[in-house]
């Protein structure tokens, strides 16, 4: 059987998995030196750990060629997927927020608003939930210039500190959803590596516990 193969996401979502991953014992030098390689064994090659982009990350796990998967959970809620969401490993804390020109009142009058996001699907579910007409703009760059150029109203955003939203004369209007990364499993593995998953999952919530 092929070792268990669980898809990090890249960059800061990674250090933290592989930080957790040495604290319960496992051997991580390959994925530390890595290099450009993608596919890295950890301990003593029962585990393999695969680095992945954030979307990606879910469509590994989904299709099964990864059996489970470490992704934040503004990945989720934008892209969903079919997949179980098994722990909150409460690192990647921030949150979505929606954030308007300070001083501004971003609920007053009755035209539709525009709102730029890279997130349009967690904008629009927000916005449906209030019952608002909105209509949402796809910015794959620094969001917040669209409201400076006139292009929205407001945005909606990933807010960690809100410092950036300040310095381009942003502020929060109301918070949206909380949101850490996640580890995720793919159905099938759930049923046919149980046993492994579990053991694995077990000795993460423990650690995740003892820093709580």
């Amino acid at each position: 059987m092929r070792p268990l193969r669980i898809a990090l996401t890249k960059g800061r979502l990674e250090e933290k998995t592989v930080e957790l991953f040495e604290r319960i014992g496992y051997d991580c030098t390959k994925v530390r030196e890595k290099g450009r390689k993608l596919i890295l064994p950890v301990g003593s090659g029962e585990i393999e750990v695969v680095l992945a982009k954030a979307a990606d990350v879910l469509t590994y796990v989904e299709h099964g060629v990864c059996d489970m998967g470490v992704v934040g959970k503004d990945t989720i809620l934008e892209h969903g997927g079919h997949f179980f969401e098994v722990l909150d490993l409460g690192f990647g804390r921030c949150r979505f927020a929606l954030a308007a020109p300070s001083g501004c009142d971003f609920y007053a009058g009755y035209a539709a608003k525009t709102i730029a996001s890279k997130y349009p699907n967690v904008a629009r579910r927000f916005f449906e939930g209030k019952n608002m007409d909105i209509r949402v703009i796809r910015i794959e760059g620094s969001v917040e210039l669209a409201p400076l150029l006139g292009l929205s109203d407001g945005i909606v955003d990933i807010v960690e500190t809100g410092t950036t939203l300040k310095e381009n004369g942003l502020a929060v209007v109301e918070d949206i959803v909380p949101i850490s990364a996640r580890l995720i499993v793919n159905a099938a593995s759930m049923k046919l590596r149980k046993q492994e998953i579990e053991a694995l999952t077990e000795k993460m919530e423990a650690e995740i516990a003892k820093k709580a």
